[in-house]
């Protein structure tokens, strides 16, 4: 080999060196790019019937089953069959994920449109009674009805029945205070 064609060589090695790094860096960014489009309930999703522990606020941690995940709220079957509705907005942190996520496109319209008030209206047609975990304390009863941004709550001795002669009074809960409704099974 002549001066020329080693030339020649050690400018297609760092040509190739160079388009291998730009490739990477390219792989990089889209692998970052795609990261940052994912949710917390694209996360959650891929994890359905795992066991996880779930931290919120207000000190409430809880380990279980996650039974089902909307963007707004998380459904957790705990033992002895007990049920949380949890309030995505109060989780603090999650342990026991896998590394998949699992993308909303694999959500039906009706998960799309069940948001965390459809989800309270059906536990107070239901009738059962509820622990509601606030960001600042618990309280024990039955929901009577849901509006757009509140709930109200039938105050009684916890896993009672609603009865008329139990019922110490009426709260008045704003959702956004709400962190869970955990139930009895």
């Amino acid at each position: 080999m002549n001066r020329w064609d080693d030339l020649f060589a050690d400018v297609e090695g760092r040509s190739a060196a160079w388009d291998l790094a730009e490739r990477a860096a390219e792989i990089e960014d889209r692998t970052r790019s795609e990261l940052s489009r994912i949710a917390i309930a694209d996360r959650l999703r891929a994890a359905v019937n795992a066991r996880l522990q779930v931290s919120c606020r207000g000190g409430l941690a809880m380990t279980g089953q996650l039974a089902r995940v909307h963007g707004e709220w998380l459904l957790m079957v705990h033992e002895h069959g007990r049920e949380s509705l949890v309030a995505t907005r109060h989780v603090q942190s999650i342990r026991g994920l896998g590394r998949y996520s699992s993308p909303s496109t694999t959500q039906s319209t009706v998960d799309l449109r069940f948001g965390l008030n459809l989800a309270l209206r059906r536990v107070a047609r239901e009738r059962s009674p509820v622990r509601l975990h606030l960001v600042d304390g618990v309280i024990d009863g039955t929901i009577d009805r849901v509006g757009s941004d509140f709930c109200d709550v039938a105050l009684h001795a916890a896993n009672e029945p609603r009865r008329r002669g139990t019922v110490r009074e009426v709260a008045l809960v704003p959702i956004a205070a709400l962190v869970a409704a955990t139930r009895a099974a």
